[in-house]
């Protein structure tokens, strides 16, 4: 539960503007409504603060239950009227078609994402929308409350949702009938304090569409509301998108991606120059082929492997070519030969053979030298590596460390669609009336992991007054041999 919820709720209403400008869109003609778009939204945002299921019924519940000084403040009760439920039913109705399509294609509309963005963006504090520019980014599946369709290209009652796939586990994919939601959590900075993970935009779309490249769109109008691009952490789903659907456009507004890797784009890729494009950058001719084949380490992977593959990558840090200019505005840039940065010893450069001999030794320089081995320095275009090109060497241990904050949206979708605290699946239809919605379901989740981050900070404030250190964070995986250890036997 939420403290004073009413109150919270008519301040995020209030700040994001959302409900006049919808209101501005809705028939003027006949009786006016006593309904507002901005008590309505009041009313969703209540039920699922209630954690209750977000049927219209309960949010007719939800606003005829008030006191009655707030209903007659939010025109619930006008006269000896009292709100109904048809009432609650023809506004959500008449609301749900001004912010769709006039020929649904399967993505929103121009005014429902500026609806979505305005209203979870009013619910991130002043305080913490500079708290970071990271974030982690992914989508999942929200399935339809209609029936599938008996046959294709047959009817249903909502003919937007279509079939899609999900992890149904490990290894294993499931079809699902449905959209794809997406979300952008914020995270903190690599090397940053502690920032709530909170959701900074969302988007529902059909399964027809690709969720990467839509959602893409979404991220670069982030700028022009005055949130800028840092970190951008992504797994290999969005990797491997084409680069112009993805990569590029993000990184042309100065974002840094954070990548896992899809097994098809690792490893090395031709060459460019004499040097070898792997993994995003660019290697020595002469690296070891060993070292170009390394994957990332397994979930499962020991303290021995984790070290022994750490060396691994380290050395193979030292035949990579390092950026000495940053991008200029056409993304072009300039990388140094390993041999000539002293990272390496190498014969085709003389001067790198008086390096320590703890450096790497190239045994044998190729003997037609390549532009990268002829010259100190070379330029690269933005079209090598366009799609894998990343912040941190794949897969250092900078990297493992990095992209480990990926997982905070995942934290964010289990709560959204946790069914015992946030239920948006059932009574609703259309992608305009499920992403409503959901959007007010990431304002409740947003209220909710503020207060929490707020009550951890207060806490560890009096602990370091009163001269101990912060609470550590408890521990949720309990394996069986922690069980082992704490039952008694008899």
């Amino acid at each position: 539960m939420l403290k004073n919820p009413l109150s919270r709720a008519e301040t995020v209403v209030d700040r994001s503007g959302v409900a006049g400008r919808i209101e501005d869109l809705l028939p003027k003609m006949g009786r006016p409504r006593q309904l507002t778009v901005r008590t309505l939204l009041i009313g969703v945002l209540l039920v699922i603060a209630d954690d209750r299921a977000c049927h219209l019924t309960r949010v007719h519940e939800a606003l005829v239950s008030l006191s009655d000084s707030d209903r007659r403040r939010l025109g619930v009760t006008t006269g000896r009227h009292l709100l109904t439920y048809r009432q609650v039913e023809h506004t959500f109705f008449v609301v749900k078609l001004a912010l769709s399509k006039e020929h649904p294609d399967g993505s929103p509309s121009v005014v429902l994402q500026e609806v979505v963005d305005r209203l979870v963006e009013a619910s991130i504090a002043d305080c913490y929308k500079d708290g970071s520019r990271s974030l982690a980014v992914d989508w999942s599946d929200h399935e339809s409350f209609s029936c599938p369709p008996v046959s294709d290209g047959g009817k249903c009652a909502d003919p937007e949702a279509t079939w899609g796939h999900r992890k149904g586990g490990p290894g294993k994919a499931e079809l699902f009938f449905g959209y794809y939601f997406s979300a952008a959590t914020m995270v903190r900075e690599e090397a940053g304090a502690r920032v709530p993970e909170l959701v900074r935009r969302t988007m529902l779309s059909s399964c027809r569409i690709d969720a990467a490249a839509a959602f893409c769109g979404v991220l670069e109008a982030l700028p022009e509301g005055g949130v800028a691009l840092g970190d951008i952490l992504v797994d290999s789903g969005y990797a491997h998108r084409r680069a112009e659907n993805f990569a590029l456009p993000l990184r042309r507004l100065g974002a840094q991606l954070v990548m896992d890797l899809h097994p098809h784009d690792r490893g090395p890729r031709g060459t460019y120059k004499g040097a070898i494009r792997s993994n995003g950058s660019l290697y020595c001719p002469s690296t070891p082929v060993v070292l170009l084949g390394l994957g990332p380490l397994s979930r499962s992977a020991t303290k021995a492997e984790v070290t022994f593959h750490d060396e691994q990558t380290a050395e193979l840090e030292h035949y990579r070519f390092s950026p000495i200019t940053a991008k200029d505005d056409d993304g072009f840039f300039r990388v140094s030969c390993p041999a000539a940065g002293g990272k390496v010893r190498c014969p085709a450069k003389p001067s790198s053979m008086l390096l320590s001999y703890d450096r790497p030794e190239v045994m044998t320089a190729p003997s037609d030298l390549p532009a990268c081995c002829a010259q100190k320095t070379i330029t690269v275009s933005p079209e090598v590596n366009a799609k894998t090109a990343q912040k941190h060497p794949y897969p250092s241990a900078a990297h493992r460390a990095s992209f480990s904050r990926r997982t905070a949206v995942e934290r964010s979708y289990s709560t959204l669609k946790d069914p015992a605290s946030t239920d948006t699946t059932r009574g609703v239809m259309g992608l305009a009336a499920i992403t409503v919605l959901l959007a007010c379901a990431v304002v409740v989740r947003n209220m909710r992991v503020t207060d929490s981050f707020e009550k951890r900070e207060r806490f560890d404030t009096e602990r370091r007054a009163n001269g101990l250190s912060p609470k550590p964070r408890r521990r949720r995986r309990r394996t069986i041999d922690d069980l082992l250890v704490t039952s008694s036997r008899v």
